[in-house]
């Protein structure tokens, strides 16, 4: 094996150990509804789950890798040591967030990674950071509880006062009918997820190997086929090692609930994360949106109060405000230290 491609052989290996983390956070938002609702087993979540992401990253994942790829950190700056240490940052981060049984949002921990050096090599593209991708984050959460919580109020409550909710006014094979619309929900969101967390591994790392193999463009879709082929997978064997407290510390310790209200909260969260990946390419946070749609319909069938007195939302604020500043420290201090070794040239 060449020396090149023995440098490569790091980064590729980097994003499958950051794919891997990422599979055991985005188990949650994808399965925590049916699993909640007591309508999958858990032994079945991960291949079903790996199955989907990978086909959402190859039907809908493009523009979010082209964000990822070149919209944070420019093209030219995506080397070997640049594209290993941000994914390392990414899974040291999204591995300490899994030991501690909280879904965290993968996006937010790959956009700072990235934005690091692009901030040290005085390269960072302010307007995408603060005007598009930033904003979305906090937009789309709310937007999520909202109309999370106008169906909990306005469509759940009045059935349920009226004797027409799931559990008392259909027959057996009715439910039946229910138990496979919210699988139907689950894989929604899985392929949500591949249509825009993949990316976060995959879009660097197809920039950085166009730029150190020197691919001519007509073969860049190939190579993005090639890093999405190696990425997507890891998020089943992800699942597999770190998914099942993450699920249930979402599916059974936030709020139970009903078939009814996990296939809004999967709807809501799913489409909402798809609009972002089509339209505009942002790399956003299902785990984020997830739980605040979980929220919505926990305060329209709870009351504010109790639903945030819960242990685990405390907690999950918690994370999600820490791991965020771990990635983007992390990177810049790898960066550093790679600067001054003389490995960034």
């Amino acid at each position: 094996m060449t020396p090149i491609y023995n440098q490569l052989l790091i980064p590729f290996l980097t994003a499958m150990l950051v794919a891997i983390t990422m599979g055991g956070s985005g188990t949650a938002p994808a399965f925590s509804a049916s699993y909640g609702a007591n309508v999958l087993r858990k032994s079945l979540i991960p291949g079903l789950f790996g199955i989907m992401v990978f086909v959402g990253a190859f039907v809908a994942g493009k523009k979010t890798a082209g964000t990822m790829g070149s919209g944070i950190l420019p093209a030219e700056y995506m080397s070997f040591t640049v594209v290993s240490v941000a994914l390392f940052s990414i899974a040291v981060t999204m591995l300490v967030s899994n030991i501690s049984g909280i879904p965290q949002s993968t996006s937010q921990a790959a956009v700072l990674a990235l934005a690091a050096p692009a901030l040290y090599f005085g390269k960072l593209d302010t307007h995408s950071l603060f005007y598009e991708i930033i904003p979305a984050w906090f937009v789309l959460p709310i937007v999520s509880y909202f109309l999370s919580y106008f169906c909990g109020k306005y469509i759940y409550q009045p059935m349920r006062r009226r004797g027409l909710t799931i559990q008392r006014a259909q027959n057996e094979n009715k439910r039946h009918i229910w138990d496979v619309v919210l699988i139907i929900m689950a894989l929604y969101v899985s392929f949500a997820i591949g249509s825009n967390n993949v990316a976060n591994a995959a879009g660097p790392l197809y920039t950085m190997t166009i730029n150190e193999l020197h691919i001519r463009e007509s073969d860049h879709i190939v190579i993005l086929m090639l890093a999405t082929l190696i990425v997507a997978p890891c998020f089943g064997i992800g699942a597999s090692l770190f998914g099942h407290k993450i699920l249930r510390n979402t599916g059974k310790e936030i709020i139970l609930f009903g078939k009814f209200e996990a296939v809004i909260i999967a709807f809501i969260s799913g489409s909402l994360l798809l609009l972002a990946s089509v339209f505009k390419g942002i790399p956003t946070s299902l785990v984020q949106v997830n739980v605040a749609a979980i929220l919505g319909i926990g305060v329209a069938k709870m009351g504010h109060k109790n639903i945030f007195r819960k242990t685990q939302v405390r907690r999950f604020f918690g994370m999600w405000m820490i791991a965020p500043i771990i990635s983007f420290v992390l990177s810049l201090l790898l960066i550093f230290i790679a600067d001054k070794a003389n490995m960034l040239h």
